[in-house]
């Protein structure tokens, strides 16, 4: 079993030092409730919608969130899983890392798809997916816009992936991408997605909330309002693998004869 927080976490925060307080305050309840891995949104570091401040904002995989992470994640006792900015010379990435109850690094995923709008001012294309292993679970990152194609989270389950973290930034007018969109991406392939959105506005943007836990059955364990809120939620692996025994896609669409 692997117990999961997910922090749908204010928008509004303004500032790094801000974001990482927010998360320390929030962070004894979330151990209390016996958390192993706590899920933040996309770009939670820095803020998503900052314009300009998002390369001022950028910082080495090995940067100070990552440092402030280690340090939390040790005090607290789970895995904290978040966004940033990343700056690797001069490229700019919209990146995840996860850090475990170590201190040390677990996993880290650079966003796909880089959408339409301010995004492609700032970001490159990352390339490819990996795995983590956490609490008896193989694990997969995409960030918001990746997820939103049916390609990879189907390679991630492929890949052997158990459970697929979302963290996004989904704007208030796309709410049938959370609503339906997501839990459908986690039924098609037998896993677990967990969509973590951000709430509330910054600057002109409006944020959905509405983030959410997906078991693979498609069902939803935890949903949240469009206010600043944690869900909880307890992942029991044999869900994985009856969902895929009784809807085996995975296996039949090998034997489908596919135009390509």
């Amino acid at each position: 079993m692997l117990s999961l927080a997910l922090a749908q976490a204010p928008s509004d925060l303004v500032g790094w030092s801000a974001r990482m307080e927010w998360l320390a305050q929030h962070l004894p309840e979330i151990a209390t409730k016996g958390a192993d891995l706590v899920v933040l949104p996309e770009l939670f570091a820095c803020g998503y919608a900052i314009g300009a401040q998002t390369r001022a904002s950028a910082e080495p995989a090995y940067g100070p969130t990552s440092q402030k992470l280690g340090e939390l994640a040790q005090r607290f006792k789970l895995a904290i899983h978040c966004g940033y900015a990343e700056r690797a010379d001069e490229t700019l990435y919209n990146s995840a890392m996860c850090i475990g109850p170590d201190g040390t690094l677990l996993g880290h995923h650079r966003k796909l798809a880089i959408p339409p709008g301010f995004e492609r001012e700032y970001y490159t294309a990352g390339q490819g997916i990996t795995l983590f292993t956490y609490r008896g679970f193989k694990i997969a990152t995409l960030i918001c816009y990746d997820a939103e194609f049916p390609e990879t989270v189907r390679h991630a389950a492929a890949f052997g992936a158990d459970l697929v973290l979302v963290p996004t930034a989904l704007g208030a007018d796309w709410g049938w991408v959370a609503d339906t969109m997501l839990p459908t991406r986690a039924y098609e392939n037998g896993v677990f997605l967990v969509y973590a959105n951000g709430s509330g506005t910054q600057g002109d943007m409006e944020f959905l909330g509405k983030s959410v836990i997906a078991a693979p059955n498609g069902t939803e364990l935890a949903r949240a309002s469009r206010t600043s809120e944690i869900l909880y939620a307890s992942l029991d692996p044999a869900m994985v693998r009856k969902a895929q025994l009784r809807l085996p896609y995975l296996l039949d669409r090998t034997s489908l004869d596919l135009l390509v």
